[in-house]
């Protein structure tokens, strides 16, 4: 492991917003646990040919907006066009990866069993395979009474801190 954060830790309110996201805590929260910890790891944009794959891992994934979506259509009304960009968790998982210069795969799971367990394999199945250096895992699950909820990233791989 070479670096870890969570979201909230001791004085963490609601992560900031991120622009092209709207109507829920999901992309925020992965953003800013990400770049909590990459932040950890290096002072900037990874050097290009870094081959960091992402890993996003959640077992419900954007509640908030599908919620969202569910009850403009139950109403009548029209999605914006924001939903079909922010409603794969892919598009915020390449935010992250273009925002530090990762130049590894983006891989969205949904696990069915320990999520942790579930997104390390995969992390070691893209490293095994050639396909990426150091793989960024992110654990997010929003929290089902409206607040944000929770998130972890790990950053894996063999090296030294840039």
């Amino acid at each position: 492991m070479l670096a870890e954060a969570r979201w909230p830790e001791d004085g963490d309110g609601a992560p900031p917003g991120v622009p092209g996201f709207v109507h829920s805590e999901f992309a925020p929260l992965v953003v800013a646990v990400a770049e909590r910890c990459l932040s950890r790891y290096a002072s900037g944009a990874l050097p290009g040919g870094n081959r960091t794959a992402v890993v996003l891992v959640s077992a419900s994934g954007d509640t908030a907006a599908a919620a969202h979506v569910r009850a403009t259509v139950a109403a009548g009304g029209r999605v914006g066009p924001l939903f079909f960009f922010q409603s794969v968790p892919n598009s915020v998982a390449g935010h992250v990866a273009a925002r530090w210069g990762l130049d590894g795969p983006v891989v969205c799971l949904s696990p069915t069993g320990d999520p942790r367990a579930e997104g390390e394999t995969e992390a070691e199945l893209l490293r095994h395979d050639g396909d990426a250096a150091q793989a960024l895992l992110i654990l997010i699950e929003l929290a089902p009474d409206g607040t944000p909820g929770e998130a972890t990233a790990v950053l894996l791989g063999e090296g030294t801190r840039q």
